[in-house]
């Protein structure tokens, strides 16, 4: 087997990324919201081995919504990668990204940054598809709220997709993209600081460079990286020389 065909971006290029998002989160959602018939066949007695089962699942359907069901159905990171193929890098990217780079929203890019340096990682490594521990896999989200992510941010990645077409393959090749998935670590890892604005651009930059990935243009997946590494140097360089502005000060203060 060669090491093209190992590749995990082997694949023709994938047009319409947000449209197979939606997709992917509204088979989840019909599927969360399916109700098993417990309903015994015709001619059937009601009563028997299962008839309190039944019973009991009838009586709960007539309560109503709870207040889990108000909030709308759930599925899991697992749900979402059982549903990917050989695209499952790019767009398990792009989906996790895309909460990251809405400003001023706090905990939940932090959250969703764990995974993405899993995927990242095995990225790097080489995988062929990826794979997430349990603790991650079965972590649940609102398919709704991701789902109002997704649409919210269409526009945008459809003009991004307007100018994505195949070149630079080398970057997506299997040698490329463990580079790719390297240095995706960086701008995936500043995510995780929880300070205002930490998030914003180091999300855009891998938005852009999975889009990249999906598309099989190593231009893009350049430009992605160079925007979320560029953010995490400035972000250094101005830590660091806020950091040297408070010694002077303390030091000043103290002669």
């Amino acid at each position: 087997m060669t090491a093209a065909s190992d590749s995990p971006l082997n694949h023709p290029p994938v047009r319409g990324a947000a449209g197979l998002l939606n997709d992917i989160l509204d088979g989840l959602a019909r599927d969360a919201t399916a109700v098993p018939s417990n309903e015994p066949p015709p001619g059937a007695s009601a009563k028997g081995p299962n008839a309190n089962d039944a019973e009991a699942a009838a009586a709960k359907r007539s309560e109503g919504p709870d207040a889990k069901q108000s909030a709308g159905p759930e599925a899991s990171l697992g749900d979402v990668l059982d549903r990917l193929d050989e695209r499952a890098y790019g767009l398990l990217l792009l989906l996790l990204a895309l909460p990251c780079c809405v400003p001023f929203i706090y905990l939940l890019p932090q959250i969703v940054a764990l995974p993405m340096l899993a995927i990242a990682g095995q990225l790097a490594a080489g995988r062929r598809h990826p794979w997430l521990p349990p603790a991650l896999r079965n972590r649940k989200f609102s398919i709704a709220a991701l789902q109002g992510v997704v649409g919210r941010s269409e526009k945008y990645l459809s003009f991004i997709e307007r100018f994505a077409t195949p070149r630079l393959t080398i970057i997506t090749s299997h040698a490329g993209a463990r580079v790719v998935g390297l240095l995706l670590l960086v701008p995936t890892a500043s995510i995780l600081v929880p300070l205002p604005s930490t998030n914003t651009l180091p999300g855009i930059g891998v938005a852009v460079a999975s889009i990249g990935l999906i598309e099989r243009d190593g231009l893009l997946v350049i430009l992605g990286l160079l925007l979320g590494l560029a953010w995490v140097a400035l972000l250094l360089f101005l830590g660091l020389e806020a950091a040297s502005l408070i010694k002077d000060w303390v030091s000043a203060r103290a002669g």
